[in-house]
């Protein structure tokens, strides 16, 4: 399942934050693709989230290739690579799913957030994501990247402000077509994809691959984010039922009316 796109939920504001962090990760990509393979490699260490270095305060300055050793050593603290490491991609899909889902989610937790929260709010759930992959394993030495546990944190969001939103997905079953499914379809059955993924990825060593653990702690830092601001205005966690808040219940286009966080 592709989702592209939720029209049916329209916003008040333009999503300039979320266009930002589009354009920037696109911008980086780009210079990835410039620089060459080795030199992006070396770019992913000085630049990427290393959890031994900081788990265990250690320093990686050396990487070999068959060319020779080369300087990794990164140019800012380790602490500041969690968020250089979210502008980071590893290759076309890895970029385009990522900005996918930011494209079709983002700007409605921007416009309930507003501009500045969500910023803020973004970068949050990229360091919790990063500090739960760390968590699970501490001495690994190959470079985290990506913007996937800061858009976890969008959808967990959207999950418990929008889980009515009807989303347009391509589905390739047999043949391919395209259906409105509820956000909390989509959103439930990704986040039981990422669980149980990332329990079957413990125990192996870290060699690269997908950091599943980062996505399961963005997706519940969200989720969190929203469930403790509800609960602080006295408002139910799970909305009662598709209105013109949570994007569903009818098939003219919706408009969220609400307070914003």
């Amino acid at each position: 399942m592709f989702p592209f796109s939720d029209s049916d939920l329209k916003t008040e504001t333009r999503p300039y934050v979320n266009w930002a962090l589009i354009g920037l990760c696109g911008l980086v990509f780009v210079y990835e693709l410039i620089i060459g393979s080795t030199n992006q490699s070396i770019f992913f260490y000085k630049f990427g989230v290393i959890p031994k270095e900081l788990a265990h305060g250690f320093d990686f300055d050396t990487f070999r290739t068959v060319y020779g050793s080369h300087d990794i050593s990164s140019p800012i603290p380790n602490w500041a690579t969690m968020f250089t490491s979210m502008f980071i991609h590893g290759g076309w899909m890895h970029l385009l799913g990522n900005m996918l889902f930011l494209w079709v989610f983002g700007d409605n937790i921007e416009d309930r957030f507003g501009h500045f929260r969500y910023l803020l709010f973004y970068l949050a759930a990229g360091v919790a994501a990063t500090w739960l992959q760390i968590a699970v394993d501490t001495t690994s030495t190959a470079p985290t990247i990506g913007a996937s546990g800061a858009i976890a944190g969008v959808l967990g969001a959207y999950l418990l402000l929008f889980p009515y939103s009807r989303v347009s997905t391509l589905v390739f079953f047999f043949f391919i077509t395209v259906i409105k499914i509820p956000a909390f379809v989509i959103l439930g059955f990704w986040f039981v994809l990422q669980f149980f993924s990332g329990v079957g990825s413990l125990g192996i060593e870290a060699q690269g691959g997908v950091a599943y653990w980062a996505h399961i702690g963005g997706f519940l830092m969200g989720m969190a984010v929203v469930a403790v601001y509800k609960r602080s205005k006295g408002e139910s966690i799970w909305p009662r039922g598709p209105d013109a808040r949570s994007g569903g219940g009818s098939d003219a286009p919706q408009y969220w009316r609400g307070r914003r966080l």
